[in-house]
């Protein structure tokens, strides 16, 4: 079978993305395709920035010339009906549209969810932030082949103030958690199916170390941490983690679990939709 061919949709704009890329030598979508080639043992991806005014696919391309779409995470806030929040609002109509296979993690499936018609807001329960806990995928989720492999109960890495407060007419609930009732949906609209979860199962530990650094400020003040040293101290042990997943004293401290420290498993979801790609690929080029 030929290798995939993905878009990749950066939802942060310039100055956040620039600043991430300083911070960890890629942008969000760089590291989100090389996450999407690895799991689909190669393959190619292309990125398209629709924060931007001139934002627009490469040149020539087609979205339904991709085997798969995927929306990254993003500073941004769709309750604030931003430019740079309507114009991905617009794309993803598009996508579904084209009836291509369609993911997000986190602001991903917000932008899809206010896409097809459902709305977002922020989360009156407040910040979840590191890793969201004892998510549960309820009876339609544990059929489902998006979650296909995770337990009754699981972690899962994560930032976000906002949450998915109506989920689109034609849409399924398939995880929540106590902090925010929409973990994971399957959203149709248009002919076309989304596939999101709210936290990001791409991210790697160190990710998340730049965030807390990014937000130490507020995650202070909203009680996460005390002082500047835990929180200092907190970024270190995850940075340590991503170089040595065996460290089970960190694991303890943290109370991480295997399901976000094996690198495998935290990218559950991705490597699903990648099996959803192939499978619909196969299809399309047999027709």
């Amino acid at each position: 079978m030929p290798a995939l061919r993905f878009l990749v949709v950066e939802g942060s704009p310039a100055v956040a993305r620039e600043r991430y890329r300083a911070a960890l030598g890629r942008t969000p979508a760089e590291h989100y395709g090389e996450v999407l080639i690895r799991l689909a043992g190669g393959g190619q991806y292309d990125i398209t920035c629709p924060a931007d005014p001139d934002g627009a696919l490469p040149k020539g391309a087609e979205l339904s010339g991709y085997d798969g779409v995927v929306i990254t995470g993003s500073p941004l806030h769709l309750w604030k009906q931003e430019p740079e929040s309507i114009r991905q609002v617009e794309l993803a109509r598009e996508v579904f549209k084209a009836k291509v296979p369609f993911f997000g993690s986190c602001w991903g499936l917000q932008v899809a969810a206010v896409a097809a018609g459902g709305a977002v807001h922020k989360n009156p329960r407040g910040r979840e932030f590191g890793f969201a806990r004892r998510i549960a995928p309820n009876a339609e989720g544990a059929r489902h082949a998006l979650l296909a492999g995770r337990p009754a109960l699981y972690d899962a890495p994560c930032s976000h103030l906002d949450e998915v407060s109506v989920l689109p007419p034609d849409s399924t609930l398939l995880a929540s958690n106590a902090v925010s009732r929409v973990q994971a949906a399957e959203i149709r609209h248009e002919g076309g199916t989304f596939w999101g979860v709210q936290y990001h199962p791409e991210y790697v530990h160190a990710v998340l170390a730049y965030i807390l650094e990014q937000r130490a400020g507020d995650l202070i003040r909203e009680g996460f941490f005390v002082d500047e040293g835990q929180s200092a101290a907190y970024a270190a042990d995850l940075v340590a983690l991503d170089a040595a997943p065996e460290r089970m004293d960190i694991c303890w401290r943290l109370g991480l679990n295997e399901d976000v420290v094996d690198p495998g498993q935290r990218a559950t979801e991705i490597t699903n939709f990648i099996t959803l790609c192939k499978a619909e690929a196969g299809s399309r080029r047999a027709a």
